[in-house]
């Protein structure tokens, strides 16, 4: 363990400052500014003796997370970082994206503030890269097997990272113009600088992992093709079907899903140059969506100069703490205010668009909402509640509902659960024997930790298939079955 009584000498939880609003609006570099290590020191040394470890149920990748923070706690910052690779390829990502399941359940989160598990980890990853540490872990040999991994997203990288160390050749396949997913163009650059994807690609590359871009699997080679091709396959393609809201007036202009604005403005925040094709600039924007979608919408308008951003939700405002039914240590579903909400706008919750009204150019002018409450399961609009606000610009931010099925997954022919989810076994295999899945694409729509998570799963998955057996760790996480051996 770490401090023994550093949970009673250090009793509040300590996060780096974020750059002043005024200032960072200004440009896409990350919010956070770096921490004092004498701070980082004190919040490692929070981390308790409490017996079971409730922080590793709440990860789904098994993180060590006792262990890492009291090795930072003793300033062993190599150790720390062997620890935390142990379990997480990319706790770079994770250590700044993710909502951090871990600190729900922290035990000191019973009646105090958690461990700050994941800046604790992100300081981690950051030294071993800025020390080296970080380095190329090339196979010894070679099995002469071949994988195709279908989408460069965080459990596609994870499985092929997995994969080609395992001695597999691996090439991951990406429609896009460069590698990353999501990762790299639905992330803002605000949440994570597109450095630390690179340089972790550029240890994935060293390691002998083959990147193809441009390559949009189902059209520019079928997938009968990939089959014969590759001896497994991992699609590792996403849940990208957006949900749309089918609203009078959809149709008008001025309407887009947050994937037809996002990667625009990370293309610009990565080149200046590049000239986006919708701009928040001057604009009264309206993001239809409560969630880290909207709230990545909504720091991009920011800095695109809109004139106002109005963010609606459908649910009501969660409470400030904990309610009855939201015991510890499930995730707790409270009231959080991101880096994006510190900088402006206004939140709406309990509203539903019941309208898009346009001028008669067909340019988006305003949308017509109103008050909701439930009633029996079901959201009832509220009599006399309507009203009419401005709108240049709505971005639908509403989740989405599935992989897409035209063209590759039609091609090979796997089947699909009732909601649109590949259908996959304990091994992470479709069920089109030799073609495995991974991430949001079987488990719908979830968190980049999660999404880690499977492609390490489904990596063992394939090498077991390959080659009979495998030595490749498995997270065995909360819901998730274990490889049968």
């Amino acid at each position: 363990m770490a401090d023994p009584k550093g949970f009673l000498t250090t009793t509040h939880r300590e996060l780096p400052p974020r750059r002043p609003v005024d200032v960072r609006i200004l440009d896409w570099r990350e919010v956070y500014q770096p921490q004092d290590p004498a701070q980082l020191h004190r919040q490692a040394g929070r981390c308790m003796d409490c017996g079971i470890p409730f922080c590793h149920d709440g990860c789904p990748l098994g993180n060590l997370i006792p262990e890492w923070n009291d090795l930072t706690w003793r300033e062993d910052w190599r150790a720390a970082s062997e620890r935390l690779h142990a379990t997480n390829n990319f706790p770079e990502f994770t250590g700044r994206l993710c909502p951090a399941p871990c600190e729900g359940a922290c035990v000191l989160a019973i009646n105090s503030e958690p461990v700050t598990i994941k800046q604790v980890e992100v300081s981690i990853v950051d030294r071993a890269f800025e020390e080296g540490w970080v380095a190329p872990q090339p196979p010894e040999r070679l099995t002469g097997k071949t994988v195709a991994v279908v989408g460069s997203g965080p459990a596609g990288l994870a499985a092929a990272q997995q994969l080609t160390r395992a001695g597999h050749t691996v090439a991951v396949l990406e429609r896009a113009d460069a590698i990353g997913g999501l990762l790299r163009y639905g992330i803002p650059e605000f949440k994570m600088e597109k450095r630390h994807l690179d340089q972790r690609l550029a240890q994935m590359s060293a390691e002998g992992t083959r990147f193809k871009t441009g390559v949009d699997v189902g059209t520019t080679i079928t997938g009968t093709a990939l089959r014969a091709r590759f001896d497994a396959v991992v699609l590792a393609v996403g849940a990208t079907a957006a949900r749309d809201l089918p609203a009078p007036g959809r149709e008008l202009d001025g309407i887009l899903q947050a994937m037809e604005f996002l990667p625009h403005a990370n293309r610009h925040a990565q080149d200046p140059s590049y000239q986006v094709p919708v701009s928040a600039r001057g604009k009264h924007v309206v993001i239809i969506g409560g969630g880290d979608t909207g709230a990545d919408c909504l720091g991009t308008a920011h800095r695109q100069g809109a004139a106002s951003v109005t963010q609606l939700e459908i649910l009501p405002r969660p409470a400030d703490e904990r309610p009855d039914t939201n015991p510890w240590p499930t995730w707790p579903l409270v009231y959080r205010t991101s880096s994006a909400h510190e900088e402006g706008g206004e939140r709406v919750y309990s509203v539903s668009t019941t309208r898009f009204v346009g001028d008669d150019d067909g340019a988006l002018r305003a949308i017509e909402l109103v008050e909701v409450e439930m009633v029996d399961g079901r959201f009832e609009p509220i009599e006399g509640s309507g009203r009419t606000i401005p709108a240049d610009l709505v971005l639908l931010a509403m989740g989405f509902t599935g992989p897409e099925r035209a063209g590759l997954l039609e091609q090979l022919g796997v089947e699909l659960d009732g909601r649109g989810n590949i259908v996959r076994d304990a091994s992470f295999m479709s069920s089109v024997p030799g073609v495995f899945v991974a991430g949001d694409a079987g488990r719908g729509q979830s968190l980049i930790v999660w999404a880690i998570a499977e492609g390490r799963s489904a990596a063992a998955g394939v090498d077991r298939w390959l080659s009979g057996a495998s030595a490749l760790p498995v997270p065995i996480a909360a819901g998730q079955r274990p490889l049968t051996v």
